[in-house]
Formats: structure tokens, C-alpha cells, sequence
């Protein structure tokens, strides 16, 4: 008799066997010691097209619309469809007691594992797995503080009602705008939100208006700088009044400012930071981390929280040093470790913040250039987190000259404390230090109030206002982490769009379907939307591409997480909303301007609407959601031998027949005829001769 332990990939699966025994190999699970362990590949299992619910979801029509299932289905997909067919035959194996739930313990691992559990129809009794690191101690640890799968039913609907929102958004306005604008415009419930914000940023960008200012200059033991004029002329009277006088220092103010440490890494917090300093796209991190995870160096990577429990506070000391070895910047600095300030076990829900563990210290894994630079920053950041805060005195001279004032600002470091490591860290790698503020002109000891400098040297400094920045992915991530804050409930234990876990797919959907674009020299690039992208936000309605809604929609998840809130409730708002979005839908009187037809057109689509395009093989309809086509080799549309031109197909796109001659049949005679044009069920295109015309 054995027990059959599911993960959610092959490489975790080998971690867990080889901690529990399961050490002999079979096609597509591991056995041993009373365990069998397989995985899952990921998902296996996905949630039904339309067209599997009837078959005339194959043609996309407005008039079927809005598609809302009254039970939905699930299949099996094709690409992992093997490892499917094992686990099911694992599952209703008489030798199997009970089935123990070892996918990623989140929301998306909850999902992964219950739709391959209900589509094998298994009825076998199933405890969960729950651990945030690959380490031995802790897989140990885990299997023996197995949970009743029951404890995550909540999880589990939530992770239902998310699966099912995006569908019925996704399905329904993905059809409904496709329908509209005649080509393939993909509508997704946190996309088009996420897509909202970037293009409303451009649009900011593009309708700024520079404006000129100038300010004056002293030049003396220290840099004062004027309030800022609108007017070059008051700069310059103000400059010639000034230039070779002596100046009094009036007032020194003195501020002591405490920079207190860093935060440990979420998810979201170290896509930001690869970001910025590497580059990396939040992918591309993710990506990375769950490498590093599964290679046992980092702890689970889709955390949204940024600190730890009590139970690891003992460990973090012995932790943190045991990289002082492995990190040559490091050397020779005095660090301090301070565990209690990283510890709140209030703010930890289903995993702790992000980690390096023990066996970080020596890896000996082979690691990628990218893989080993992120495990550094990993390591840096929870070295900076449990350091002593910066001090520093933040500096305001304000000088007196001809009656005006002039101020001049420094910082003086008491202790670097955290910014220590960080700025060796980021020295190290060749990238600006800690202080933003760093290359400001220092104060003299020796200033004084009532100190006069003289014969100061004065010029007048031209400035213009700078537009917003574009996006780049470090600071969309912080857009969607706090879209909707201030309207949200100070309470509220999930605030913005998507969740770290989706944050990076949804922008590589936005990429990927053509809607936003990846520019610019530097390391960390802008996100531009593209004219598809503008085009779509222009005729999108608000509920579809409101960031403060799809927060709350989010925040809804997470009650249901909590059995605070109902998923039938929050299913129900979202079957109104798509309700009423395709019965209020319509085609805006701008739409030819947002969505010209191609250059290549020669005519529109009798089936969508979209431009029908030439291409090398024949002519096809642009929304690729259609399956309409008319092939050049057809032989009924071959005028004497020679392709159909232009100008005969847009002529049977427009009128729905045209005359042929010189028409081949199968036995070789010619003949002329009237062909005619209409579609078939499926949308491809019919065509018959009429003759005797």
C-alpha cells in the first residue's frame, strides 16, 4: 500500500521523493517507502472552450453572446495530456490509500491540483502539503504537519471564481470588440485594466507642455540656488543685482533623518529591483526565482509578504553571516544583525517573504550569470533588512543676498548602517549608490549663522519641466500593486490588480498581443502602447478598463479566500456586468480612424467584417478569429490557368458574385460562369458556379 504525492513540476517532485524515500524510477512518478510521487506539469487540466460547449461557438456571432455556462467544463490539454493519463491511472490504483497535495501552496497550485483530481474522478481521501521551501528540514517538517485538504476549500473557490472571471470576461469581450472592429482584439480582466493605466500615462506624456524656467546661482564655499522664475528677464535683473556682492548666511537648519532598512523581498517588490538594476523583465525574474526555488537556494518566490515568523527568527543571525564568506564586497564590514525587526507574523498569510537558504550559502549548483546575480540580490537585500537604520542630518542653508533669499541643501551621515552593504553591493556591480542625493555640494564645518561670504559669483540656470515618465515594468508593477488604494479600505488585505504571482504574465500577454511595446537603450526599458493598444482602450467602456474595480474584484478573491465573502455573490456581479456589456455594446462612429483596414485589403470579410488581405497562398480574412479564406489555387476561381486577381475577389466580396471565364473542370474542357459566394456554418467561404449566364 502507498500513499500518491502530487507536486506541481517534475524538479519538486524529486526534492519531496528524496527526502520521503521514493527513490525508485518508473515512467512519470518515483516510488518508495510507502510513497509514490508524481507531478503535474504544471496545468493538465483547463476550463472548456466555447465551442465545447456547442459547436456553433465555432463562428463567432454577436447574436450568441453573452456565452455564459451553466455548468462549466474542463479539459484535458493536449500538450501534457501523457502525464495526465499516469496520474489518473496512479489515482485509481488499488495499491493507493490517499492522494497528499504537494503543488505550490497558493491559490494557482490549489487550482492545478483540483481540476486534476475531479476530471481523474477520484474519490480518495487527500491532505495538503504546505511548506515555502525546498529544503530537506522543511519538507520534513511538512510531511509531518499534513492538513485535511478541506482546511483549503476556500482557497480552492476562490481560485475557482478567479479561473472562471477571467473566462467570462476573456470569452465574452475578446468576441464581442473582435465582432465589432472587425479583427482579433484580446479583452482580459486585469490586462485591459493594466493596459488602461499605460496608455492613459502616454497620453499625459504626449499632451505635456514644456515650460521654461530659470533660477540664479550663487557661487561661493557653498551652491545657492533662487526660487524659480517664469520670467528669463527677472532671473537676469536678479543676477546682474547680485553678481560680486557679499551674501549672509541668515539661517543652518539641521534635520536628523532616520532611513530605516529595507524590507525582505515579496515577489513584486524583487521584480521591481531586477528591474531597475539588471533589467530583467518581471518574467524574467519570476522565471528565475522559481528556478532558484527549485534548486532549494531560495525560499517559495510567490510571496506578497515581506516579513517572517517568530519561529525564524533564531536561524537568522547564524543565516545572514554565513554569507559574509561568500560576498568579497562585504568584507571587512562592521554588520550588524537585527532579527527582530524583519519578524511580524501578522503581516505573513500563506508564505513568508523571500529568502536565501542555508544552502545558498555554499551553492555549488551550477548556476546561470542571471541566476547567480539574483541570488545575490536576494542575499544583499536580507542582509540590508536585518542591518541597523541610516542616520543622517539633512542640511537647508538659506542665504540672504540683496534682499532675497537663497537655499542650499547637503546630507551629512552620521552611521551608513543598512546602506553600507547595499552601496558596496551597487558599487560593485557598477551601478549608482544608495543616495540619490549623494552628488550634492557639501556644508563647510566651518558656516556660521550670520557668516558673510564675499563677492559671490552669480549666473542664471535655464530649466524646463519635465512630462511624466513612461512605464517601464519596475513602476507598472508598483501601479497595479496600488491601483485603487486610496478608494480601498485601510483594512483591506489585498489591494491592486492581478496578484505577484500573474502580475508578470499579464504583461507579457500586453507584449505579446501586440498592445504594448518593450523601447528604449537603457537596462530597465519603457512600455509604450502601440496604435492596436490605443485604439482598444479608446472603445473599451470603463467597467472593463477600471483599475479601482478589478482591485476590488481582487479584494473579493481574497474575502472568498477567507470564507468571508461569496463566490456565487461575486459570479453573479460578473455575469450582470457582461450581461449588460454586450447588450450595451456598439460600434463607435470613430472606428475606421482606430482600426483601418490594411493596405492589403481587398474587401471586407462576409463573415466577421474585417478586411480580407492578400497573401502569398490567397486571400484570408485579418481577424484570426475567422476562419473565412479563399485560396489562389482554387480551381473554380482560376481564370485560364492564372491566379484570381484583385480585383475579381474584391468584386465577390463586394457584390457576392462575379463572372468568370476560361474556368478549368476536372476533365480539362473551359467553360465560363456566375460564381457565387456565401459562407458555410463553420465561416469558411462556399463557392458554386452558376452557368447559362
Amino acid at each position: 500500500m502507498a500513499e500518491l504525492v502530487i507536486a506541481e513540476k517534475p524538479s519538486v517532485a524529486r526534492s519531496i521523493a528524496e527526502v520521503i524515500g521514493a527513490r525508485e524510477k518508473h515512467e512519470g512518478y518515483l516510488q518508495g517507502h510507502g510513497f509514490i510521487v508524481s507531478w503535474c506539469i504544471g496545468h493538465l487540466v483547463a476550463s472548456a472552450v466555447p465551442e465545447e460547449y456547442d459547436e456553433k461557438y465555432k463562428i463567432w456571432k454577436y447574436e450568441d453572446l453573452p456565452i455564459i455556462p451553466d455548468r462549466w467544463k474542463h479539459t484535458v490539454i493536449a500538450q501534457t495530456g501523457k502525464q495526465f493519463v499516469v496520474l489518473k491511472k496512479l489515482m485509481h490504483d488499488p495499491s493507493v490509500t490517499g492522494v497528499v497535495c504537494a503543488t505550490d501552496a497558493g491559490r494557482e497550485g490549489e487550482l492545478i491540483f483540483r481540476l486534476v483530481y475531479e476530471m481523474a474522478g477520484c474519490k480518495l481521501p487527500v491532505r495538503r502539503l504546505w511548506i515555502s521551501s525546498l529544503e530537506k528540514e522543511a519538507i520534513a517538517q511538512g510531511f509531518g504537519m499534513l492538513k485535511d485538504s478541506s482546511d483549503y476549500d476556500n482557497l480552492y473557490k476562490a481560485a475557482v471564481c478567479r479561473d472562471h472571471a477571467d473566462w467570462l470576461v476573456g470569452m465574452n469581450a475578446t468576441r464581442l470588440y473582435s465582432l465589432l472592429y472587425g479583427r482579433t482584439l484580446k479583452v482580459g480582466r486585469v490586462m485591459s485594466p493594466t493596459l488602461a493605466m499605460i496608455v492613459n500615462r502616454e497620453e499625459s506624456i504626449q499632451s505635456f507642455v514644456p515650460e521654461k524656467f530659470y533660477t540664479v546661482q550663487l557661487d561661493s564655499k557653498i551652491i545657492a540656488l533662487s526660487e524659480r522664475f517664469s520670467n528669463k528677464q527677472d532671473a537676469d535683473a536678479l543676477c546682474a543685482q547680485c553678481d560680486g556682492q557679499d551674501v549672509v548666511i541668515s539661517k543652518i537648519e539641521s534635520k536628523r533623518v532616520t532611513s530605516a532598512p529595507p524590507r525582505l523581498f515579496d515577489l513584486t517588490s524583487l521584480q521591481r529591483e531586477a528591474n531597475k538594476i539588471f533589467g530583467f523583465t518581471a518574467q524574467q525574474t519570476l522565471d528565475l526565482a522559481q528556478s532558484l526555488y527549485e534548486k532549494q537556494l531560495i525560499t517559495y518566490p510567490r510571496t506578497d509578504s515581506q516579513y517572517l515568523t517568530h519561529d525564524a527568527e533564531g536561524k537568522l543571525h547564524k543565516l545572514a553571516t554565513s554569507f559574509y564568506a561568500s560576498l568579497p564586497f562585504i568584507s571587512g564590514l562592521h554588520i550588524q544583525v537585527n532579527p527582530s525587526q524583519v519578524i511580524n507574523d501578522a503581516k505573513v498569510s500563506d508564505h513568508h517573504a523571500i529568502i536565501p537558504t542555508w544552502k545558498a550559502a555554499g551553492a555549488n549548483e551550477k548556476l546561470s550569470e542571471h541566476e547567480r546575480i539574483l541570488l545575490t540580490l536576494i542575499i544583499v537585500r536580507m542582509i540590508c533588512a536585518l542591518s541597523p537604520p541610516c542616520f543622517y542630518e539633512d542640511i537647508t542653508v538659506t542665504v540672504d543676498c540683496c534682499g532675497h533669499a537663497f537655499t542650499s541643501r547637503a546630507k551629512k551621515i552620521n552611521q551608513m548602517g543598512w546602506k553600507a552593504p547595499w552601496s558596496t553591493f551597487r558599487g560593485g556591480i557598477g551601478t549608482k549608490g544608495s543616495f540619490d542625493e549623494e552628488d550634492m555640494a557639501s556644508i563647510p564645518e566651518d558656516l556660521r549663522e550670520g557668516s558673510v561670504l564675499p563677492n559671490v559669483r552669480a549666473s542664471v540656470k535655464e530649466g524646463t519641466t519635465t512630462p511624466p515618465k513612461h512605464f517601464t515594468e519596475a513602476t507598472i508593477l508598483t501601479a497595479m500593486e496600488n491601483a485603487g488604494n486610496a478608494e480601498m479600505p485601510d483594512d483591506a488585505e489585498r489591494k491592486g490588480i492581478g496578484t505577484p504571482a500573474t502580475r508578470a504574465g499579464i504583461l507579457e500577454k500586453l507584449v505579446n498581443e501586440g498592445f504594448v511595446e518593450r523601447k528604449g537603450n537603457g537596462k530597465a526599458k519603457s512600455l509604450i502602447p502601440t496604435e492596436k493598444g490605443v485604439s482598444l482602450i479608446a472603445v473599451l467602456p470603463e467597467q472593463l478598463q477600471s483599475p479601482l474595480l478589478t482591485a476590488e474584484w481582487e479584494q473579493r478573491l481574497k474575502q472568498i479566500e477567507k470564507g468571508e465573502a461569496s463566490p456565487e455573490g461575486f459570479l453573479s456581479e460578473i455575469n450582470d456586468m457582461i450581461t449588460a456589456l454586450v447588450k450595451d455594446a456598439h460600434r463607435e462612429p470613430i472606428a475606421d480612424s482606430l482600426f483601418p483596414p490594411s493596405k492589403n485589403s481587398v474587401g471586407k470579410c462576409p463573415n466577421c467584417g474585417a478586411a480580407v488581405v492578400e497573401k502569398e497562398q490567397g486571400f484570408f480574412c485579418e481577424n484570426r478569429a475567422c476562419s473565412f479564406r479563399l485560396w489562389k489555387k482554387n480551381r473554380m476561381l482560376m481564370s485560364g490557368g492564372k491566379a484570381p486577381t484583385r480585383e475579381m475577389i474584391h468584386t465577390l466580396l463586394t457584390e457576392g458574385q462575379v463572372h468568370a471565364k476560361g474556368l478549368k473542370s476536372k476533365n480539362g474542357k473551359t467553360y465560363n460562369a456566375l460564381i457565387v459566394l456565401d459562407c458555410a456554418e463553420d465561416g469558411s467561404a462556399r463557392i458554386s458556379p452558376v452557368f447559362n449566364q
